[in-house]
């Protein structure tokens, strides 16, 4: 089994890597219809829709353009998130977003963070970097 570790992370905006990330992650997940009628014995369900969401979290760098500041709140974006780096082969996951949440930060005994929440807008896809 292949693992990875996190330190080799990357989100990218379009083409354009976000700067300064410490951490991301993606939820995916799928809502159920019930379809249990009256007498049976246990409930049952069909699929309905899939959704994601991402969360992605930086040490704040105002001069990253291309990166932070373009995941300004309402922004559509389109986003790439690869959790061992972007080279040939490489798992990446990529997909139409909204920002729906920008949380600056800055605390007094650590370095000044922004977080980001996206929600997804349409079919993620999962692959490899080509």
């Amino acid at each position: 089994m292949a693992t990875s570790h996190g330190k080799d992370g990357i989100v990218k905006v379009g083409a354009n890597r976000v700067l300064e990330t410490t951490s991301w992650s993606l939820t995916e997940t799928a809502e159920t219809v019930d379809t249990t009628s009256q007498g049976d014995a246990a409930r049952t369900h069909i699929l309905g829709q899939t959704a994601w969401t991402a969360s992605i979290a930086a040490y704040l760098d105002p001069a990253d353009t291309t990166g932070q500041e373009a995941l300004a709140i309402g922004a559509s974006v389109t986003v790439a998130l690869y959790p061992a780096g972007d080279q040939s082969g490489d798992r990446e996951y990529t997909g139409t977003a909204t920002v729906t949440s920008v949380s600056p930060n800055s605390e007094l005994s650590s370095v000044n963070s922004v977080s980001f929440e996206l929600q997804g807008n349409g079919a993620l896809t999962k692959g490899a970097v080509v």
